[in-house]
């Protein structure tokens, strides 16, 4: 743990959740940003995602697409939803997050030596900034069943885009295997690679790994 007065970092999930478990007992209004559910898979094991959140709570929770093409994943969320919890989805980037009542911000580092690093903020004016990203990415996500209405058939296809990508063959064979014209099979990889937030199909490749969805 380092205190730089304003702000503590600490290094692992158990060491934050130690912290900031009476926080999380006691708040009114709870709000999480996260590419998955990995990032703050410490603060799900002490608040049950399938826990029915009480009438007094409001919470909200924005996700990258890749949460729902596996599907005990996507299964998951709809209980939360279900639970109480608001779930919109986005696919642009963002800050991962859990913002308490407007006076505390939990901001998510990079893994070192398999640990991440978290940032626990009580500074009004930095709290207040990072609400505001909170809220703009709020505003431009969708709901979660909305989006996944959308989403169901390039979860369908995942696992035979990503085996044909792996496969290395071309994209009119792989179009052709899918029963599908090149232009379509194109845009659904395009989709696909959006979903799993990777910038090239070698990478969408490793994300999928990842996930365990290949």
């Amino acid at each position: 743990m380092r205190d730089t007065g304003d702000a503590v970092v600490v290094r692992g999930e158990e060491e934050l959740f130690e912290r900031t478990a009476h926080l999380f007992a006691t708040a009114g209004e709870v709000a999480c940003a996260a590419n998955d559910l990995h990032t703050w898979a410490a603060a799900r094991r002490r608040r049950s995602g399938t826990a029915r959140h009480p009438a007094t709570l409001r919470v909200r929770k924005i996700y990258r697409p890749g949460v729902l093409l596996d599907p005990a994943t996507a299964r998951h969320l709809r209980e939360v939803a279900e639970a109480g919890a608001d779930i919109r989805i986005t696919a642009e980037e963002i800050n991962e997050t859990i913002i308490l009542d407007r006076r505390l911000a939990i901001l998510a580092g990079d893994l070192a030596a398999g640990v991440r690093g978290y940032s626990v903020v009580t500074v009004p004016e930095v709290v207040q900034g990072v609400c505001s990203l909170f809220e703009a990415a709020w505003r431009g996500a969708t709901e979660l069943a909305v989006y996944e209405s959308r989403f169901a058939e390039i979860r369908l296809l995942a696992p035979r885009i990503l085996d044909l990508l792996g496969s290395g063959c071309k994209d009119e064979t792989a179009a052709r295997r899918l029963g599908m014209g090149l232009r379509t099979y194109r845009r659904r990889v395009a989709e696909l690679m959006a979903a799993l937030g990777a910038t090239s199909r070698f990478q969408a490749g490793i994300r999928a790994r990842e996930l365990g969805l290949v």
